[in-house]
């Protein structure tokens, strides 16, 4: 996933998550030290079409802020959730050094606790809009349990325990949960309270909704790098282009014109066809 135009940069050590904001045309990056803004000057303006495009040429650490950001969703244009621990740096006297749910409003510059904090480490968190609230589904790492909130974070109800690495959910059918498993990918359509194997599936490491504009279904990507696109309406599966390696991250960008992020040890990279090419947006210095 290299390109020419790049230069390799130290900025940071592993990706848990990635983003993009349809308000603010802001890309992020949650990592073991902050949320970073990543460039996309590179790609076309069919990335995010019709937002604003930051003019940053390197990544940037917002705020100089160096918390653990484990799990991080774009939950709604300009609204950004979060959370895992506190920096090394900063005193808690948390009875636990996990940050619960917080939220931010402006671009991962400043956070708000909203609930759990002291308790709750999310290793995953996806959102998705009800009628006047947000569904929030958070995978609750150190207890093993899909937690659920139907009031945009500020109570919780318990779901399945399960063994999972990714969560995510429909917009449109927000009772509809997946997680990817060790036994296959995972579905509920009883808002995460049980789990069955969806037949058919790859063995999927990281897993993400289509939203209806472009298709509906599913995207995911396995260990070995390669992308799956489920069609939304047969169910088929079909396999995509790939990556060099085992990915860390990965999210779909809707829009006029979707668009693929992934994270992997190498760096940051965007395709808009399903991995068969890639632009570099973040090379990391091997």
């Amino acid at each position: 996933m290299s390109s020419p135009r790049n230069t390799p940069v130290t900025a940071f050590e592993h990706v848990h998550g990635l983003g993009a904001d349809p308000l603010t045309g802001n890309t992020y990056a949650a990592t073991h030290q902050g949320v970073w803004l990543i460039p996309t000057g590179l790609l076309p303006d069919t990335y995010l079409a019709g937002t604003p495009r930051s003019s940053a040429v390197e990544p940037i650490q917002i705020a100089g802020q160096t918390q653990d950001t484990m799990g991080f969703t774009v939950a709604a244009p300009g609204h950004l959730l979060a959370s895992g621990h506190p920096a090394p740096s900063e005193q808690t006297d948390l009875n636990l050094p996990n940050l619960g749910l917080m939220s931010s409003t402006d671009g991962a510059e400043s956070w708000t606790a909203l609930s759990l904090e002291g308790e709750t480490d999310f290793h995953d968190l996806v959102a998705v809009p009800l009628d006047d609230t947000l569904r929030i589904y958070g995978y609750d790492a150190g207890a093993g349990t899909v937690r659920v909130s139907d009031d945009s974070g500020a109570t919780w109800s318990n779901g399945a325990e399960l063994p999972l690495r990714d969560l995510t959910a429909s917009p449109s059918r927000p009772d509809r949960v997946f997680a990817t498993t060790a036994d296959g990918l995972a579905m509920s359509v009883d808002v995460g309270r049980t789990f069955r194997l969806v037949a058919g599936a790859p063995a999927l490491l990281l897993v993400d909704a289509v939203d209806d504009a472009a298709g509906g279904g599913l995207v995911g990507i396995d260990t070995s790098g390669t992308l799956w696109r489920e069609d939304g309406t047969s169910g088929n599966w079909t396999r995509g282009g790939g990556t060099d390696g085992p990915p860390e991250a990965f999210t779909f960008v809707g829009g006029s014109s979707p668009w693929i992020l992934i994270a992997d040890a190498s760096g940051i990279a965007a395709s808009d066809d399903y991995g068969i090419t890639w632009t570099e947006l973040v090379l990391l210095a091997g």
